[in-house]
Parts: structure tokens; sequence; C-alpha cells
């Protein structure tokens, strides 16, 4: 299907991508992950040309795309693309912006274009919003209007580059589920995206991208459970673990707050347990700090997808202090409220010898 050789990809100020291989069978669904400038847009946007390489071949169904000669407008019509903006013409109605590429690219009839546009926005469940125009409509519904768009073309290959990403929190349910179908579907697709719990559902293969190309290359269960390669490894614990320092008296409560939101959405945490777990953290932090006469803090919160538990392990410095036996009632009790299980323990030989381990209670 797709076959990349030696891409290499050179800005004035930088090389995402240095020498990427990888061969793309029929039907793979991969998702593209890694850190932030590790070259996961780019490598979409050469794969479409949208981007010409440095260097390097690109092929599609034996056809080199990278070649100058070749017809990329042809290409594209078997390609499609979703971006993270949505790119619809905000002048035309929803069903217009469905039926326009397919009637001017395949010179579709009208009402063939109409029929399958309507078929794709009762898929993507926009049907009634037919006759609306893009800005009457939320930012997941345009997302999802684009990606029938993209479908209208009957694409043999779909690109999504982080299709979610500039989607308020609430919204991005409602494209996974519509991106969630599609992968049913037989296509082909390549979905650059920092939602990793999604990442792992969806997918027969990841790519993790580092170090200028495709760092490793495996099904989910490898890369985000057991990957083989160092920087895959610390990649992957960083997600699974968010960390909180609280170094004196005047930090942020709402800043850690929304982090701790941030990650559990992320990570797709049930919403009554995300909240408990940002109770937890917040009855912690708010006895601790002022028990402490030079606080020193560290939080780590873990989520395990497999037994959907979350779990906060909190040390602090100074003499023995339990927050369960000698904290705040009130906030005492709003901690029993939240959590399963609290244990507490006492290292001497640790740097900071106190230690409270919380397991959130589970959202049943």
């Amino acid at each position: 299907m797709i076959r990349i050789e030696h891409l290499r990809k050179e800005y004035s100020n930088a090389t995402p991508l240095k020498d990427v291989n990888a061969t793309i069978a029929d039907g793979d669904v991969i998702s593209v992950i890694g850190p932030s400038g590790t070259g996961k847009s780019t490598l979409l946007r050469c794969i479409n040309q949208l981007e010409k390489p440095t260097s390097g071949k690109v092929w599609f169904d034996d056809v080199e795309i990278t070649n100058p000669s070749c017809n990329i407008n042809e290409v594209r019509k078997k390609m499609g693309m979703v971006f993270q903006s949505f790119n619809l013409f905000g002048h035309r109605t929803i069903i217009e912006n469905v039926m326009l590429p397919p009637m001017e690219l395949l010179r579709k009839p009208k009402q063939d274009a109409y029929d399958e546009a309507m078929r794709l926005l009762r898929l993507v469940g926009l049907a009634d919003k037919a006759l609306n125009y893009p800005d009457e409509l939320s930012g997941g519904q345009k997302q999802r209007i684009a990606i029938a768009r993209t479908l209208a073309m009957d694409p043999e290959v779909i690109l999504l580059d982080e299709p979610t990403s500039a989607l308020d929190p609430t919204m991005v349910g409602e494209v996974q589920a519509v991106i969630r179908e599609l992968t049913k579907t037989g296509k082909t697709m390549m979905i650059v995206t920092h939602e990793m719990a999604f990442a792992k559902a969806i997918c027969n293969r990841v790519f993790y991208m580092d170090e200028g190309g495709i760092y490793e290359d495996g099904p989910p269960e490898q890369v985000f459970d057991n990957p083989l390669r160092e920087n895959t490894r610390r990649f992957v614990r960083r997600l699974k673990v968010l960390t909180i320092d609280i170094t004196g008296r005047n930090y942020d409560l709402y800043d850690s707050l929304s982090r701790i939101e941030s990650y559990c959405n992320k990570n797709q945490i049930p919403a009554k347990q995300a909240l408990r777990t940002q109770l937890a953290f917040e009855e912690l932090a708010e006895q601790l700090v002022p028990a402490l006469e030079n606080p020193e803090i560290k939080v780590a919160i873990e989520y395990a997808e497999a037994a959907e538990q979350t779990t906060l392990t909190v040390h602090y410095n100074g003499p023995a202090f339990d927050v369960i036996l000698h904290g705040d009632e009130l906030a005492t009790n709003v901690l029993r409220s939240t959590a399963k299980q609290i244990e507490y323990q006492r290292d001497e030989q640790a740097d900071l010898p106190n230690r409270v381990l919380l397991t959130i209670r589970p959202t049943n």
C-alpha cells in the first residue's frame, strides 16, 4: 500500500525526519505517537506531499509519488487528510461542504453526491445539520463534518493529524467515537494523536517517533505495555505517571488541579474517579503544606488501565505525620470518602521519609 524509503525532511532550523523507513499494509490502522517536535505531523504531510521531502522516496500502490512527474492530485483523490483545524467553507452549508469535493474532483453527479453526503452525515450523527453553516456548529461537530467530507471521496487511505487537539475536552469523545467506527471499515489509516488510551484502543500498529525517525514500530501491546527500546519506555512511563512537586507554601493549587484534570482526560479515567483524584490531592496538599515547616512534597498519580485503578503516592519531609491519624477531622473524612485504601509508612533512611499511598475508589 505505502512504502517509505530513507525519507528526510530538513528545515532551516531543524531536521524532524532524518531517515524514515516503513511499509504500511492495506488495512493497517497506525497510531503515530511521540514527544512534540519529533516529526509526527511532518511525516503525514510528506506522505501526501503537502510537504516536499528533502530526500527519500514514498511509494503508493507501486507508484513513486515523490517523483516530480507524478500527478499528485490524482494520488490525493485516494488519500484523504483530516487536519487539526477543520478547513470548512464558511459560506457553504454543511451538505455543500461534503458534496463539493466529489462533484468537482470526481465529477460525481449532483444527486449522487447529495445522496452519499447525506449517508455520511448520518454516519457521523449530523444529518440534522445538513442545512446549517459551519459557524453554527461546535468544534466537535465541525471535525465530524471534516471527516465526512474526507470520506465522501471514498479514499483508500485516511491520514488524521491530531484530529482532537483543537477541541474542548468535552468534545473529544464524540470525534473519537466516529474514528473508532471508521477503523472497522477496513480502510488504511494513520492517526497522529496525543490521546494514548484512544490510540491503544483503535490501532493494530504503533509508530513511536523519536531521534529523527520511527524509533519503535510494533503492536499496541508491545509499545504501550512492554516497549523494546529505552526512549519508548521513558515516554510511556511519563504518560502513565503524573508527578507534581510542591516546594514551599506558595504553590499553585489550581495549576496542579488543572494538570490532574488534563492527565485524567488523556488517560480516559472515568469522570467520578477523576473528580475523586483531584479532591484527594487537594485535601492532602491543604493538610500537609501548613503542617510542614519547609514543605517538600512529591506526588505521583498513576492510572492502571487494565484494573481501572488510580493511585496517589505522596512522599514528604518533616517528622512523622500520618494525615489520617493526626490530620484535620473534616479533611480526613473527605479522604476516606475518596479512597478505598489509605496507607501510611515512614522510612527514616529516605530523603522524604513520610509516604502516604491512596487507592482511589472505583467508579462503581
